[in-house]
């Protein structure tokens, strides 16, 4: 018995899918496909959507969320935030291993609620930060690179999903994950603006960071858009990594040769075409399996969480100083 409890190895594992929307209709396809895993029920509110994504995969579709408590050892939670917290409750208080979509909650009460609920049950409580699987962000961590300025651009079109939070916690807060893996010392301050252009919420937002060690970090994300970037570029000493990661390209600038004769090298790295998504899933798999840490626990989703609040409220206050 492994650190989380019982173990599911050596049998098929089944697995559910509570809202197939944008996204937790591509979970339940890769749940699917999967060897070894056996999707055995979808729900959604609307039951018509249910019974569609159920049709293209032979599974049942339910009506409510609790009636695929007896059929699966896992679940993924791909439903707006403000219902992260109570289906992932109903899940885990029954048993069952949990991959929660991000931001883990709405709040980091509710976050520490479902950790709890996790730590009793030794249950796996994973957080759908889709970007660590990203072949080109895992180039980025094993580059060995110690970040002095960070610069990040996600930007998207709009899309009528994920209206119920703003754009940080919607698209930014993948980039502030990624953040705190290459930096982990204190956060000293926060400088933050956003605006609603669409929507009542904030659709296009800037954060400044900078670290206890130095580090400045700077992001922009917009879900108001023309076109689709996603990069993330990192500066260090004779240093630059650019990432695409829509692309999954790496590009790597180093300064080297003698003094007064310096040259500028470049490496470029094609990451592999793998779906980060299917790595994401394959992996909350695999620690269901074994009973291991998932890449992404529920303390991880937690902090980052409590990063894109705390943003969240800078910026809410930049807007009520604007307002006078």
């Amino acid at each position: 018995m492994g650190p989380y409890g019982r173990t599911v190895s050596g049998r098929c594992v089944r697995a559910g899918v509570v809202g197939v929307g944008a996204l937790g209709r591509h979970h339940a396809r890769i749940y699917a496909a999967l060897d070894d895993v056996q999707l055995t029920g979808v729900c959604d509110v609307r039951p018509e959507r249910a019974r569609g994504v159920a049709a293209e995969h032979g599974c049942p579709a339910f009506d409510r969320p609790e009636q695929l408590l007896p059929e699966v050892d896992l679940v993924s939670i791909a439903v707006p935030t403000t219902e992260h917290h109570r289906l992932a409750r109903v899940f885990l208080e029954a048993g069952k291993d949990v991959l929660v979509e991000k931001p883990i909650t709405s709040t980091t009460a509710e976050a520490a609620d479902l950790i709890s609920i996790a730590t009793r049950r030794q249950l796996i409580l994973q957080v759908g930060h889709v970007e660590r699987f990203n072949p080109a962000v895992n180039a980025l961590f094993s580059s060995g690179v110690r970040p002095r300025f960070i610069e990040v651009h996600r930007l998207a079109s709009f899309s009528p999903r994920s209206l119920d939070i703003d754009v940080v916690l919607d698209l930014m807060i993948h980039d502030l994950d990624i953040l705190l893996v290459l930096e982990d010392s204190e956060i000293l301050q926060i400088d933050a603006v956003g605006v609603p252009v669409l929507t009542n919420k904030v659709d296009i937002a800037n954060a400044r960071l900078r670290f206890a060690s130095g580090l400045i970090a700077n992001l922009t994300a917009s879900r108001v858009s023309a076109e689709r970037m996603r990069k993330f570029r990192v500066f260090s000493n004779r240093c630059y990594v650019s990432l695409d990661l829509l692309a999954r390209r790496v590009r790597v600038f180093r300064l080297e040769g003698e003094p007064g004769r310096p040259k500028l090298l470049e490496e470029r790295h094609e990451a592999d075409d793998s779906e980060p998504l299917e790595r994401q899933i394959a992996a909350f798999v695999d620690s269901v399996r074994n009973r291991t840490q998932p890449v992404v626990d529920g303390r991880t989703g937690e902090r980052v969480l409590g990063l894109a609040q705390a943003i969240c409220e800078r910026m809410s206050g930049a807007l009520q100083t604007a307002s006078w």
